[in-house]
């Protein structure tokens, strides 16, 4: 952990209240933890692009939550530890999800975890209560080398 980094070691939370918006409503609560953190506003294109794959990535775990499960998602958790940040997607199903084999690209749907797995550092899925929590990781965004986010 870093603690010199901007709001290092800190969640941040918020329970959805069902699936209509869940998915806005997630991405401006990341969006909201991501400005907290510094790690936006930025000019910089790798930071923001760092950023903005944090965004669609929560916004897959989001929708996955709301297509696949019964009572939608729980809760988003967003942990950064100064080096790296955990997003969290909680529901009610016991059952994990599925990489499915290579789609069809003309063809929607399936292609997410896929996304999700290019782009993450490393994600998975573990019980939680009844039901689940789905996860992901990526590192502290580039910089630049006197940037104190992310130093050692």
């Amino acid at each position: 952990m870093n603690p010199g980094a901007p709001g290092a070691g800190e969640t941040k939370r918020f329970v959805f209240s069902g699936r209509e918006g869940a998915v806005q409503a997630g991405l401006e609560h990341t969006r909201e933890a991501l400005r907290s953190w510094s790690w936006l506003p930025t000019a910089d294109e790798e930071r923001l692009g760092v950023a903005e794959d944090l965004l669609l990535m929560v916004a897959e775990l989001v929708a996955n939550a709301c297509l696949h499960t019964s009572g939608g998602p729980g809760e988003l958790r967003l942990r950064w530890d100064g080096r790296r940040l955990r997003a969290e997607v909680t529901d009610t199903s016991p059952v994990p999800p599925e990489l499915r084999p290579y789609a069809d690209p003309g063809r929607p749907g399936g292609h997410g975890l896929r996304v999700v797995e290019r782009l993450a550092g490393s994600w998975g899925c573990a019980p939680e209560g009844g039901g689940k929590v789905v996860w992901l990781e990526i590192g502290c965004p580039p910089g630049p080398p006197n940037h104190r986010e992310c130093s050692a």
